[in-house]
């Protein structure tokens, strides 16, 4: 197993776990981003995104995407947007691989605090990462506005 950073060329097979972590979740046609969007928001002059990918015999069987984020009560944080282990490369360590790598980049970066999501129907992840010391956060509700809702509201609540 070999852990590194993503590269351009790597977009492709990041695409392909993405999109396999949204069959997961149960909304396989939720992806709406393209090899090139990859490309151009990790890789330009000021990226959105940095990732790190797993390969196994030189086939990239797992990723872990971050980005930083900014708390006015920790300062700089880290997001872990995704981490994503093929299926049948499940229960190798390879995802502990990549956990552990986002963890050692918070520490090199000196964040406060690295912050993930995870669906409360996927017990594994949750046992997982409390196992590894992280904190599930019940209490908290994730808010989100889609494309449809930002447009609903633009265009019917911020009539003058």
């Amino acid at each position: 197993m070999n852990i590194r950073k993503g590269t351009p060329q790597d977009m492709k097979a990041v695409l392909g776990l993405i999109q396999e972590l949204a069959e997961f979740e149960k909304e396989p046609d939720a992806v709406l981003i393209t090899v090139d969007d990859l490309i151009r928001d990790g890789f330009e002059s000021n990226p959105l995104f940095h990732v790190f990918v797993a390969e196994v015999e030189e086939e990239i069987v797992g990723i872990a995407l971050y980005y930083y984020r900014y708390s006015t009560w920790k300062g700089k944080t880290i997001h872990l947007e995704d981490l994503v282990v093929k299926d049948k490369m499940r229960g190798t360590g390879l995802g502990y691989a990549l956990y552990s790598e986002i963890i050692k980049q918070g520490k090199k970066d000196n964040v406060r605090r690295i912050e993930w999501n995870v669906l409360d129907w996927n017990t594994p992840a949750i046992a997982f990462y409390e196992k590894s010391g992280a904190k599930i956060l019940d209490e908290w509700r994730v808010a989100q506005m889609d494309e449809a809702a930002i447009n609903y509201f633009v265009e019917n609540k911020l009539k003058n």
